[in-house]
C-alpha cells in the first residue's frame, strides 16, 4: 500500500507592487568620498557604513544602485543627489 498525498497549491493571482526603479550614482573625478558617503546618508538615508561601501562601488565599478522604489518616491531624492553635484538617473 502507498499513501498519496494531495498538494493544494495557490496559485491567487493577487497583484503584488514591484518597487523597479532604481537610482544609480555614477563615478566622477570631483567629489570626494566623505562628501559622497555624506550625501549619500543625508539624501537616501543610508547608515555610514551602506554609505561607504556604495562610494567604493562607485570608485571600482564606475556606478551603484544606491535606492530602489516607487518612481514617487526616487525622483525628488535623484533630485536631491544632482543638486549636491553627483552624477545619478533613475533607470
Amino acid at each position: 500500500m502507498s499513501v498519496k498525498e494531495k498538494i493544494k497549491i495557490d496559485f491567487s493571482t493577487k497583484k503584488q507592487t514591484v518597487n523597479n526603479n532604481e537610482i544609480v550614482l555614477y563615478n566622477d573625478d570631483v567629489n570626494t568620498f566623505d562628501y559622497v558617503i555624506d550625501t549619500l546618508v543625508d539624501v537616501c538615508e543610508h547608515t555610514s557604513e551602506q554609505a561607504e561601501q556604495c562610494a567604493i562601488l562607485v570608485h571600482y565599478k564606475g556606478k551603484c544602485v544606491v535606492k530602489t522604489g516607487s518612481l514617487r518616491d526616487l525622483k525628488p531624492k535623484c533630485s536631491l543627489l544632482l543638486s549636491a553635484g553627483l552624477s545619478a538617473e533613475i533607470v
